[in-house]
């Protein structure tokens, strides 16, 4: 049988979703700069 989770319970799943969110972000963020990067460069150097 399980039991309702309590409010402590709630509140530490809400903020680890925050961070596993906050984390996502600057993660993707890195990423698309890097491919932003990688994009720049064939575009720039292409011309030579």
């Amino acid at each position: 049988m399980s039991q309702p989770a309590s409010a402590s319970a709630t509140r530490r799943i809400e903020a680890l979703r925050s961070k596993n969110l906050r984390l996502a972000l600057v993660l993707a963020s890195i990423a698309l700069t890097f491919f932003a990067g990688f994009i720049a460069k064939i575009v720039l150097f292409s011309h030579a």
